[in-house]
């Protein structure tokens, strides 16, 4: 395992949960499609399991608002004080230990429920059942 898939070396005080979630609120353009992919994020991890459900999201990437969702958690968990000190959020679950997998899925589970907090505060709901 190489030194991109440590954990950060960062010892400080976490940001605040609000603080992690508020910084991505995605353009306008997105905000209905991005607060139902958020709303959806949290069950697909906790069935799928982090990976795949990233991996989903990242697959969906040339819509714009998995786009903004997939960066904004991948800069949350590779951020300097994040779970892993690799740009690469796929990469990093792959090549990293099941502590740091599992650390990083209860890391994005917490980021989301105060992330989807924010969206349901500041973003529109869908009109539409599917997006």
């Amino acid at each position: 395992m190489g030194p991109a898939h440590h954990a950060a070396p960062n010892s400080g005080a976490r940001p605040t949960r609000c603080k992690q979630s508020a910084h991505s609120l995605p353009p306008p353009r997105l905000l209905k499609k991005y607060r139902a992919y958020t709303d959806r994020l949290g069950p697909a991890i906790l069935m799928n399991g982090l990976g795949q459900a990233l991996a989903t999201e990242r697959a969906n990437n040339d819509e714009p608002a998995h786009h903004h969702l997939f960066h904004n958690l991948e800069t949350w968990l590779c951020g300097e004080a994040g779970v892993y000190v690799t740009g690469d959020l796929l990469s990093a679950i792959v090549g990293g230990s099941e502590a740091l997998y599992l650390r990083a899925q209860t890391e994005a589970l917490a980021w989301l429920v105060w992330h989807k907090k924010f969206c349901r505060a500041y973003l529109p709901a869908s009109d539409r059942k599917e997006d």
